[in-house]
Parts: structure tokens; C-alpha cells; sequence
């Protein structure tokens, strides 16, 4: 890792995800792919007995090389980089089912990501997918990757933004109560998201980037018929954003704003709680075809804008239905990892 063209190709770290679930095959399919090697030196972070299983149940050719460092790292197509934690062993587990050691295994690999980011040693960092009650049951407070990193990271202002092909959406609430989330749609909230929101298109290289900001109620309060925060809270940020230049508009109601921003209207919608995002971006991204009982398509990517480092992420779970037969979809990985290398430019 010593040549010139290395310093090209930004260090990314690839957190294994919960070690029951489909994070190591999504990890190693992704890194059969030859131009991730061209654009980046991926290194994962995990286990060598989990992420050797997933290569021979995949029948995939890849080779581990095992590292104690980063700058250990080969960045050779062909073999994985395996930053190996060595914190569990197949016996540890079974596929599909919760399990404490396997939570604990994927908040390590977490952690260490984080630090290694801190400390400049990877430019940045793709999460595989972990478990809630698994990462629970090891004693985790958080109930996720953003709230983890946020900590981790010591992060004020942050946001879940998700992102594929043909939609951006970025998050005012995430993971509360329906009836909390309306209570958290403040001014001050609804500003700082259309802030990151602006920036995190700027730092994608999006020229004058238009932010289209959705309502909390149907038709978008209908000027209070139909609720109060539209007036109140909503309407008074997209206004101090416009002051401060940032092209802002709405609120635009739901059941709209998102056709608008595929049709090219807008590049990104500022949504106010977790389904209003998360709903349209799966139906796009994700397609299921029953005649196979697969999914032909799992396209979509988690970024946690507002933090110190770069985070990009699979934009699914674990997969527990699936998870050591060797059919996981891996598209979400390669997109997390291409835009992981893209926020590093």
C-alpha cells in the first residue's frame, strides 16, 4: 500500500454486521465486484470464521487475508483485507436466530470502525446490517447504528438520510413513538435536518442543490384544517433556511412531494417521521418477486449525516429468513460502499 496510486483510493472500513444474519455474504459478494477495488481499499472488520464460512457457502474464489493493522491491508482484488476481532466462532451461533454473543460481536466491530475513523486511519465507514435485540441483549442502550455513532461521535446535530437511484430522503424523527414523533416536528429540529440536508448534497457534489420539505399532515395541514405544525413549526424554518440561501421549499404534501423529487423537480425530501421516509424509498428500491420468493432488488443506502466522520449503510435488516443459504441480495452494499467513496472524494 505504498505506491502512489493508493493515495487515490480512499480506505474504506466495512463493519461485518451481526454475524447470524447476512452481513458477511452481502460483504463478500460486494467484494467480488472488481471496480470496488479500482475506486477504494476496502477493509473489513469482523471475524475470520464467520466471513471464511460465507465464502464457501457462496462458492465464491476470494481469498482472506488477515490483518492485525490498516496499513497491513493488500487493497488487491481477490482478497478481502480482514481487520479480524476474533470475538466469535460458528459454534458462538446459529444463522437466524438472536444471539447476545453475536450482538456483542457486531457492537466490537462497530466501535472499532468508529475509532479507526476518529483517528484518520480509514477514510470511512459502510455498516452491515446488525440486530435490535440482539445488540440489547449484549447490554447495548441504543436501539441502532445512528444513535450509536451519534454518541460514539459525540454528535449534536445529526440526521438518517437514505438514498437510491431515483430518490433522497433525510429525516426530521426517526425511531420514536408515531404520537412523540409529531410532538418532536420543532422549528428549530425542521431547520437543522433542511441544513444537513443542504450540505450533505453539496459535499455528493450536487450544484445548487433544492430541497423540497414535506408536511406532517394530510394535504399538508390544509392552511390548520387539518393540523397546527404546518403553520407553526414547519413553515417558520423553510423561511430561515431561505434567508440563509439554501433553496428550500414546502411543505409540500406527502402524497406528492416524492413523485416531484423522482420526476427532478427536487433533489431530496426533508420528511418528518420514520415510515414517511422509509415507505416510498422501499417501494422504489425495493422489489420482490413471488413467483422466485426472492428479492430481485434491494437497492438503497443509510447515511448519517452531521457526524465528524463518514457512515454509509445497507438499507435493510439482517435478514435472519435468509441468512446462511447463500441467497442474500448484496446491491445495498455495493451502493453503501460507491457512496461511501463518493462522500470521501
Amino acid at each position: 500500500m505504498n505506491n502512489t496510486t493508493d493515495l487515490k483510493r480512499p480506505i474504506v472500513g466495512i463493519t461485518m454486521g451481526d454475524p447470524a444474519g447476512i452481513g458477511a455474504e452481502i460483504t463478500v459478494k460486494a467484494l467480488s465486484r472488481k471496480d470496488i477495488y479500482e475506486k477504494s481499499i476496502p477493509i473489513v472488520i469482523g471475524s475470520r470464521e464467520p466471513m471464511e464460512d460465507a465464502i464457501k457457502f457462496t462458492g465464491s474464489a476470494l481469498q482472506i487475508n488477515s490483518i492485525k493493522d490498516v496499513s497491513q491491508a493488500l487493497g488487491e482484488f481477490g482478497k478481502i483485507d480482514l481487520l479480524d476481532l476474533n470475538n466469535i466462532k460458528l459454534e458462538d451461533f446459529k444463522y437466524g436466530q438472536v444471539n447476545t454473543k453475536a450482538g456483542q460481536a457486531s457492537l466490537e466491530y462497530i466501535n472499532k470502525g468508529i475509532d479507526l475513523a476518529l483517528e484518520k486511519k480509514i477514510a470511512a465507514v459502510v455498516t452491515g446490517p446488525i440486530h435490535k435485540e440482539s445488540i440489547k441483549a449484549a447490554g447495548s442502550s441504543h436501539v441502532g447504528h445512528t444513535e450509536i455513532f451519534a454518541t460514539r461521535t459525540n454528535s449534536k446535530d445529526y440526521a438518517m438520510m437514505l438514498a437510491d437511484k431515483e430518490l433522497k430522503v433525510i429525516h426530521v424523527t426517526t425511531h420514536v413513538q408515531l404520537r412523540k414523533a409529531c410532538d418532536l416536528v420543532k422549528k428549530e429540529r425542521v431547520l437543522t435536518v433542511i441544513r444537513l440536508a443542504h450540505k450533505a448534497l453539496q459535499d455528493l457534489n450536487v450544484e445548487n442543490p433544492k430541497i423540497a420539505v414535506a408536511g406532517l399532515n394530510p394535504h399538508a395541514g390544509e392552511g390548520g384544517l387539518f393540523g397546527w405544525e404546518e403553520t407553526e413549526e414547519i413553515i417558520p424554518a423553510i423561511r430561515l433556511a431561505q434567508q440563509e440561501g439554501i433553496n428550500a421549499e414546502g411543505p409540500i404534501p406527502p402524497d406528492t412531494v416524492f413523485s416531484k423529487v423522482i420526476g427532478g423537480q427536487y433533489h431530496i425530501v426533508v420528511v418528518m417521521y420514520h415510515d414517511q421516509g422509509h415507505i416510498p424509498m422501499k417501494v422504489t428500491g425495493f422489489k420482490f418477486n413471488v413467483e422466485t420468493n426472492k428479492w430481485s432488488s434491494m437497492s438503497g443506502v443509510n447515511v448519517t449525516v452531521g457526524l465528524p466522520i463518514i457512515r454509509t449503510s445497507v438499507d435493510h435488516g439482517v435478514a435472519f429468513g435468509k441468512a446462511g443459504e447463500g441467497r442474500a441480495n448484496e446491491e445495498s452494499m455495493l451502493e453503501a460502499i460507491l457512496m461511501a467513496i463518493n462522500f470521501s472524494k
